[in-house]
């Protein structure tokens, strides 16, 4: 590390005791950012942990939607994404427009939407899922009643897949997690015999189809620290991998695929932290009425983990 970077990570620390702020990471972000970070996790977690912290301040160190899911939590809290332009193709392709329009062919249907949607939309849907608990989720959904699952159709047709229930899913997707290939998969188990491989459930289905276990971020980082295998194939974004290697040293771990990188998802420095930090900037902040229905839907799944 640099003696740049030091300064920085030095500067970030002092100005955040000032301020009286926490540092949120998601799995996918650069290496630099995920160590200086009070807190590394999936959506889930992140959003658990926000909800909790008696910091005032709270610098996000993800993309757009998580920011909001914690201005959602947190009103009181003033939220920070160091970069504006961390926003999510997904989420982008859903809007509260078209999602109310779906709603008017399915108007007895319940709306499950992935957390990876907008504040906007969450408000127009009926509960708020995560990769870690999608399916735990639609096995609770009565026998008999519809779910319009949105944006992710590959998460969506993976918990159909997993409870038997037929789903209505929204044609979306993850540009990064579409990168990775069932034949890059099968090359690998060629490479690595005694290799695990697992995938994150946004995976095409015949990725997922091919892993030993389909897990989200976080679920990735417990199989790693629990499994006996050397070697585990990893099925995700890549930046897991800083986590993954620094957590596991014993242990070799592979990407499916090194195009496998979200390029917004990399825009958040150490460079930008500090300056969010000093400028208190970018701030998140939901519309009080969007927030209050957006916030009974991620209450909605808070409630039966």
């Amino acid at each position: 590390m640099t003696n740049n970077n030091d300064e920085l990570i030095e500067q970030i620390r002092r100005l955040k005791k000032e301020t009286k702020a926490i540092i949120l990471s998601h799995n996918y972000q650069l290496g630099e950012v995920q160590d200086i970070a009070d807190f590394v996790g999936d959506s889930l977690e992140l959003s658990q942990k926000a909800a909790k912290t008696d910091a005032d301040v709270i610098v996000f160190c993800g993309v757009h939607f998580m920011a909001e899911t914690v201005s959602i939590l947190c009103p009181h809290k003033t939220v920070l994404l160091p970069d504006m332009h961390a926003g999510c193709p997904l989420a982008n392709m859903i809007t509260p427009q078209r999602l109310l329009e779906k709603k008017t062919e399915y108007p007895q249907a319940i709306v499950m939407c992935y957390i990876n949607s907008s504040a906007a939309v969450k408000a127009e849907s009926d509960i708020c899922c995560t990769s870690a608990n999608t399916v735990r989720l639609v096995q609770k959904v009565p026998l008999g009643k519809e779910i319009l699952f949105v944006p992710d159709q590959y998460l969506g047709s993976f918990a159909a897949a997993e409870t038997g229930r037929e789903m209505i899913l929204w044609p979306g997707y993850c540009p990064t997690h579409v990168r990775i290939q069932p034949q890059d998969i099968l090359r690998l188990r060629t490479e690595h015999p005694h290799a695990k491989v697992v995938a994150h459930p946004e995976c095409r289905t015949e990725v997922t189809a091919l892993a030993d276990a389909v897990l989200s971020t976080g679920g990735m980082i417990r199989f790693a620290r629990e499994s006996e295998a050397k070697e585990i194939i990893i099925g995700t974004e890549i930046g897991i991998l800083h986590r993954l290697r620094k957590e596991n040293p014993g242990k070799s771990f592979i990407p499916v695929s090194e195009q496998a990188v979200c390029p917004r998802m990399k825009l958040i420095t150490l460079e930008t932290i500090l300056w969010s930090l000093e400028s208190m900037e970018h701030q998140v902040k939901v519309p009080e009425e969007t927030r209050l229905r957006a916030k009974r839907a991620v209450d909605r799944m808070l409630e039966v983990l």
